[in-house]
Formats: C-alpha cells, structure tokens, sequence
C-alpha cells in the first residue's frame, strides 16, 4: 500500500512572524507538509515551480507584489492551483479579499488577534488546515484541481435519495440563501439574476467575520438590482430586500404583530459557525412555515442540513447547488444525500429557479412550482 499523499503548502507573507505562525501549525498536522516559505509574491512566482506546491496560503497585503497582483499572475500561469488569502480584519484588508475571490481565490482566512503565539498558531490551526486538507486533499503536484467554473454544470451522478412528497404547494413568501466557501461569487451571480421589484424578502447566511458582512453586502448590491443590507437587530423582513447576517451574529426571524423581523444574538456556534445557516433556516421554518423556499449554496461543511430539514417538515422547499458547479460540495452535498432537496440545480440556473418559483402563484403565466421529485437541471 502506498503512504497517504502529503498536501505541499507555500506560504507567501511579509511578516516574519506571521510566517512562522502558518508554519508552526500547518506542519504539526499530520498529512501537511510547509515546502517553503516565501516573503512577497515575486519571490511565490519563482518558487512555485520549482516546489510546486498544492495548496498557497497568501497574503492579502505585501510590499512589492501584493496579494491581488500575486493572485492574477498565479491564476495566469497556474489557473487551477488553490490560494487561500490570508487576510487581516480591517475594511481595506476585507475589501481586497472580496476583490480576490472575485479573481479567482479559493477561499480566505483570517489572522489572529491574539495575544500570544499558542493563541495565535491554534486560532491559524482552526482556519486553515480545514481549506489546505480540503483544497489540497483532492491534488497531486502533477494534476492540479480543477477549479470549478461557476456558470457550468452537469447532472450529479449515482442515485439519490427519495425526497419526502412534495410540499403544501403554498406561496413563496420569502427565500433564504446559506452558503459558505465560495459563497461571495455564487450569491453574486444568484442574486444578479432576479428581478428588480422582486416581491418577497430573501435572508442570508454567509460564513463571514465582522466587517466582511457589511462589505459583502455592498457588493451584492451594486452588482444587483436589489437592496442588499447587513441585517441590524429588528429590522423588518421587507420586499425586494436582502439580508445578510452580520459577521459573529446568528440571524433569526421572529414575528411580532403582522410582521416578521430579525433577531440577532451570539449564541453558541452551531457548526463550529457564527452566523449559522441552521438557525436561520429554522427559524423561518416556524415564522413562514411552507412558504419557506431554501437555497443551499457551495460551502464546506454540513451547515443547513438540520435547518433544510425544519423546512422540509413544515412543507417548504429546499433547492441545492451541484457538485459541478460548488467550489466545495459540503454544505449543498449534505442536503442532496439526505434526501432533502427539491431540485439539484447548477449555480447558472439558480436564480432563475428561484425567480420561478416565487412567481408561482402571483398572476405571471408560465410560472410553475417545480416537481416534487429530485431533479437535476442542466442550464
């Protein structure tokens, strides 16, 4: 039998400290293994072939060659090679990782605030070796990953489990979105494809820290014809409106009087997150019982799952990205083998899925619910 594959990190950052962080707990790891080290993006670009790594962690901020300048010129010579960006918590640090996912990082990771090193390398250990084992994990130096396109998509393939009869058949009254590893640019393409006016309230989970929220949903609103806003304590469901709950804070509904609002509150990660997409999805499982439309996005983990199936019993619907199109298959992967999704849809297809049925029922001809059964739609 051969030894299990080691998964080769490059770790590109200025700081000398910061470096040897990342190395002390990426190389306690069994199946990891820091090949070198690197102190701004010129120096990463002559190394990577000749260590040619699997996995690079990078820095958001470098002098000389910066992270975004970095990210484009690994993305022109080694397309599909994963970079997790490794970013401080400040507003131009988080506004140059959402750039960087927008170009092509894989994911990102935050630095610590800590204050010692044994604080430090196990806050690093925690965000990192999830995404180097999950990026890394499905490579060899000779065949990098492919990086998923997002506008692509094909059937999954094998059976899937039987989907539970289809729902009440009640009107959407609102959509929720939970998504997590490459979920800035899938919420992106989603949300570009409904409709200005669009007449129900959506609410998203994105796993974000603080700061990042807010700027996402800035984002998301200047690329659609929404009102994208991070979600405050109280604030009203409302028509045409996304909600983004805020980095470190679960986002419920609750309904007082006629209408439904958001509770915030810091409870205990569910998931190992804060926001988490379970609470949520149950919560509007109880306020919008089957006029519940879910939407579970490409993220790692199985985040969603528990809170799918709230919406599930209380007869709403469950739509779930495909493998092709996902970044990682965790979180809508979880849905589908549980038997919980409606339909099993490429990113492409998604918004309009969703702009379909929240028609259905509200006087536009040609707009159908959808089959109860497991589907997949090919775009």
């Amino acid at each position: 039998m051969s030894a299990p594959r080691v998964v080769r990190v490059l770790v590109v950052d200025d700081s000398v400290v910061v470096r040897k962080i990342i190395g002390d707990a990426l190389s306690g790891v069994p199946g990891i293994e820091v090949v070198a080290t690197a102190a701004n993006g010129r120096i990463a670009l002559t190394k990577i072939p000749v260590v040619r790594p699997d996995v690079v962690t990078l820095d958001v901020e470098m002098p000389e060659m910066g992270g975004l300048e970095t990210l484009v010129a690994i993305r022109a010579s080694w397309p599909r090679l994963p970079v997790v960006m490794f970013s401080s918590l400040t507003e131009r640090a988080a506004s140059i990782t959402l750039q960087a996912l927008s170009l092509g990082a894989s994911d990102y990771a935050t630095k610590p605030n800590a204050t010692s090193m044994l604080e430090a390398t196990e806050h690093v250990r925690a965000q990192l070796v999830p995404k180097v084992l999950c990026f890394g994990g499905a490579r060899t130096s000779s065949a990098p990953a492919r990086m998923p396109t997002p506008a692509a998509g094909s059937p999954a393939t094998g059976p899937l489990p039987a989907r539970r009869p289809g729902g009440s058949g009640a009107r959407v009254e609102v959509v929720a979105i939970g998504s997590s590893t490459g979920g800035p640019n899938a919420l992106a393409q989603v949300l570009a494809a409904l409709p200005a006016g669009f007449p129900v309230p959506i609410a998203i989970t994105q796993h974000m820290p603080p700061l990042f929220t807010r700027m996402l949903a800035e984002r998301l609103t200047s690329s659609s014809s929404l009102t994208v806003v991070e979600a405050t304590d109280g604030a009203e469901l409302r028509p045409g409106v996304a909600l983004v709950a805020p980095g470190d804070f679960h986002m419920e509904a609750v309904k007082l009087g006629s209408h439904a609002r958001v509770r915030l509150h810091q409870g205990p990660l569910e998931n190992s997150c804060r926001p988490s997409v379970d609470p949520m999805f149950r919560s509007l499982a109880e306020v919008y019982g089957p006029s519940v439309l879910a939407v579970v996005l490409t993220g790692m983990g199985k985040d969603g799952t528990d809170g799918a199936g709230a919406i599930s019993r209380a007869g709403g619907s469950v739509l779930a990205q495909d493998e092709a199109s996902s970044v990682v298959w965790g979180m809508p992967g979880f849905v589908v083998k549980s038997g919980l999704a409606d339909a099993v849809l490429p990113l492409a297809a998604v918004g309009a899925e969703i702009a379909l049925r929240v028609a259905s029922g509200r006087g536009r001809p040609g707009a159908g619910a959808g089959s109860a059964e497991v589907r997949h739609v090919v775009a």
